[in-house]
C-alpha cells in the first residue's frame, strides 16, 4: 500500500485539481481518495451545514461518495478515476477523533491519496506534495508546520518567486523538486514520472 498526501497553504489554490490529475495520470495505482475538512464553530461536522450544535455525536463524519459528476471534490476524484472516494469531516483541531475510523478505511484501501495538511500529524506518507501559489498571501499554520516534509512542490507556472508570506521561509523547501501546474491537468508528466518512481517501490513492497 502506498499513501500520498496532497497539501497546500490555503484554499482554492489547486489542491483538488492536483489530486484529480495524479489519480487520472496513475490509474494503474487503483486509488482510494480522501478529502479531509475541518470545520470551525457554527458548522456541523456531520453535513458541513451551518448549525449551532455542540453535541458529541456531531464531532466527526466519514461518508463515501457514490455520485459522479456532481462537482463536489469527492465526486471529482471519482470522475478522475479513483476506485472509491471519501469525505472526512471533523471539528477544527479534532482530526485525532476521526483517525481510528480513517485508519480502518486506509487498511481496506490499498493505495490511498489524501487531501489534507493536518493528517501529517498522524501519518508518514510515502509522498507528500505541497501546493503553493505565490499570488495568495494566506498561509495556514498546518502548512507551515509540515512544509519542510514536502517531497515535491507544485506551483503555477513553476515559479516560486518571493511572496509576502509572513513568518514563512522558503528555505524549508530548498532542494525540493518544483513542478509547474498548468490547467487543465495540473500534474505535468514530469511530476507524474517523479511520483511513479517514488511510489513504485512502496506499492510493490506492501
Amino acid at each position: 500500500m502506498a499513501i500520498v498526501v496532497i497539501g497546500g497553504h490555503t484554499r482554492n489554490i489547486g489542491k483538488t485539481s492536483v489530486m484529480a490529475g495524479l489519480i487520472a495520470g496513475t490509474l494503474e495505482m487503483g486509488w482510494t481518495a480522501f478529502k479531509i475538512t475541518q470545520f470551525g464553530h457554527g458548522v456541523c461536522s456531520a453535513n458541513g451545514e451551518p448549525c449551532d450544535c455542540e453535541t458529541d455525536e456531531h464531532t466527526i463524519a466519514i461518508s463515501e461518495e457514490r455520485e459522479r459528476g456532481s462537482g463536489t471534490d469527492s465526486s471529482r476524484y471519482l470522475d478522475a478515476g479513483a476506485v472509491r472516494s471519501f469525505w472526512v469531516r471533523t471539528r477544527q483541531g479534532q482530526l485525532s477523533e476521526a483517525m481510528p475510523r480513517l485508519r480502518k478505511e486506509l487498511e481496506r484501501a490499498g493505495n490511498a491519496v489524501i487531501e489534507s495538511n493536518s493528517v501529517l500529524r498522524f501519518l508518514r506518507p510515502d509522498l507528500y506534495v505541497a501546493v503553493l501559489d505565490p499570488a495568495v498571501a494566506d498561509f495556514k499554520e498546518s502548512a507551515k508546520r509540515y512544509l519542510d516534509r514536502a517531497d515535491a512542490v507544485l506551483v503555477p507556472d513553476g515559479v516560486i518567486g518571493r511572496p509576502a508570506w509572513d513568518g514563512v521561509s522558503l528555505k524549508l523547501v530548498e532542494g525540493t523538486p518544483v513542478f509547474a501546474m498548468r490547467a487543465p491537468e495540473y500534474c505535468p508528466e514530469e511530476f507524474l514520472e517523479f511520483a511513479r518512481e517514488r511510489l513504485l517501490g512502496s506499492s510493490a513492497a506492501r
